[in-house]
């Protein structure tokens, strides 16, 4: 096994520019960091061509979607200029900047004549003035909006910050009372509803009458005919406690009942009554449920507690989830240090440099790590669902790829950075390729490799929590869905157990660190 060392430092000769300051200045007139580049600013000349032209061919990308219906390019422009006053910026900085761009070639050629170097740190500030302004027009950054609009999502915000009024429940049992109501009203008119013996009930008065109904008149506008008013009194319901007015439709649909838009609920009083004018609503009902006189049904739902706490579903399932969530980490750990422990070896550059053959597996296998970390888990958790289907394997499966070409990477670098004095002291005893890692690699490497193992540990279990969002299994499938339903509450204990996972793990995996480092 060679080990290389590097050449002692020798001092750069600057040489003189190939062309004069003058000429500098017009050929980056001409192409931005041309002047640049023929005053031996190679390098420096390249990146602000490149950049020039990425700036160019994005502002053309934005000017074109800022007026994609206009044509030409004076008319595209005045438009994006009218509509995003940003683009004016963004332009006058581009000037700005290409102006410099010429200062600085001709500053540089100057420079090269006298054997000194001018630093770049202008130019690319102003570079990095450009690039960020381009950000945040094609971000649609919008500060103003952020800070008015904060107020609309502090209730979400408060219910995910404090989820635990939905951890506990109390069992609940629903009492309703009904009253049927008939329409068209027949002659003679049906009876009221009776009380009950037992429990609530209601008596609404008339007992038969029309709903609302909805009419187009000549001018195709819609006419909202309201129906009959009803006088609705509820008994027997429990005193302050809030009770829902329900429809019960001819075909079976219900709904609330709502006046001017508002859903209507009720509070009874001490004695558990209440009494309410409400309107007859509106209703699309098949024709074969309407003919002849129809049945509907009222009713006053009011939900109770009875017998004692108990922990919710919500908290039971992302107790459950979380676990899961855990152990789809640790999982994928533990098969990717198994994977990739063999393939960094192949990884590191000073253990394959020794000929041709060994440092074409060596780029092989560097090239296919490479290609796989690029990918992101939830890429590839995507594509686990399809071969395994839903589920924790399929989350598994994607963070292990991703894991062997992460550790790989990292197992791979720790071993490149190795001190070199054991590898020569093991060779100069005829040892061979494995006796020389097994004696001299890896007694140095432990402490990084169980760092690294630790924090990708640690990745895995963040990561695992992303992945349940496209059915990787765990905690994140159910977050996903609570967000869905609106239900922040519930999304915000599972917040809250991924908080409190991380932050354990986080104090676990220091503790190991300080035992093997």
């Amino acid at each position: 096994m060679k080990v290389r060392r590097k050449p002692a430092y020798q001092e750069k000769e600057f040489k003189p520019g190939l062309v004069s300051p003058t000429v500098a200045a017009i050929l980056s007139a001409i192409i931005p960091g041309l002047g640049q580049a023929f005053s031996r600013m190679v390098r420096r000349g390249v990146i602000l061509f490149f950049s020039f032209a990425s700036i160019i061919g994005l502002m053309i990308w934005r000017f074109q979607d800022a007026a994609p219906r206009d044509t030409g390019a004076i008319a595209i422009i005045k438009k994006a200029f009218h509509l995003d006053p940003i683009m004016v910026l963004i332009t006058i900085l581009i000037v700005i900047l290409y102006l410099y761009n010429i200062y600085d070639a001709y500053k540089v050629a100057v420079n090269s004549r006298k054997g000194e170097t001018r630093k770049p740190f202008m130019v690319f500030v102003a570079l990095l003035l450009v690039f960020f302004f381009i950000g945040w027009q094609i971000g649609e950054i919008d500060i103003y909006a952020l800070v008015t609009q904060f107020d609309d999502a502090l209730p979400a915000l408060s219910k995910v910050l404090w989820p635990w009024e939905r951890a506990i429940t109390y069992p609940e049992e629903e009492w309703e009372g009904t009253a049927i109501m008939e329409t068209p009203c027949t002659d003679p008119a049906p009876p009221l509803n009776t009380p009950a013996e037992e429990g609530p009930y209601l008596i609404v008065d008339p007992a038969c009458g029309i709903p609302t109904v909805q009419e187009e008149n000549e001018a195709d506008e819609t006419i909202v005919i309201p129906g009959s008013e009803l006088h609705v009194k509820g008994y027997g319901f429990l005193p302050n406690e809030e009770v829902q007015l329900w429809w019960r439709d001819p075909a079976g649909s219900q709904f609330r009942q709502r006046q001017d838009g508002d859903i209507i609920t009720v509070f009874p009083d001490e004695n558990g009554e209440f009494e309410i004018d409400i309107i007859w609503p509106y209703r699309l009902i098949p024709t074969s449920y309407s003919e002849g006189v129809s049945e509907w049904e009222l009713q006053g739902r009011q939900v109770i507690s009875i017998g004692s706490w108990e922990f919710s579903e919500e908290l039971s399932l992302a107790v459950e989830k979380m676990i899961e969530t855990i152990f789809i980490g640790m999982m994928a750990t533990f098969f990717g240090i198994i994977m990739a422990l063999p393939i960094c070896f192949l990884a590191a550059r000073n253990l394959m440099s020794a000929n041709i053959f060994t440092m074409g597996i060596y780029y092989l296998v560097r090239g296919i790590l490479n290609i796989i970390r690029s990918i992101e888990p939830l890429i590839w958790a995507v594509l686990a669902v399809i071969i395994v289907s839903l589920g924790p394997w399929a989350g598994i499966l994607a963070l292990t790829i991703h894991s062997v070409a992460a550790l790989g990477k990292l197992y791979s670098e720790a071993i490149e950075s190795i001190d070199n004095g054991p590898i020569e002291a093991v060779q100069a005893t005829g040892a061979n390729w494995f006796q020389i890692i097994m004696y001299a690699v890896v007694p140095q490497v432990i402490p990084p490799f169980v760092s690294f193992t630790i924090y990708r540990w640690d990745v895995n279990i963040r990561m695992s929590t992303v992945i349940g969002m496209v059915g990787g299994g765990g905690i994140g499938y159910l977050l996903v869905q609570w967000i869905r339903n609106l239900d922040y509450r519930a999304a915000g204990i599972a917040v809250w157990f991924i908080a409190i996972t991380v932050a354990i793990l986080d104090y676990v995996s220091a503790e190991i660190r300080e035992r093997f480092t």
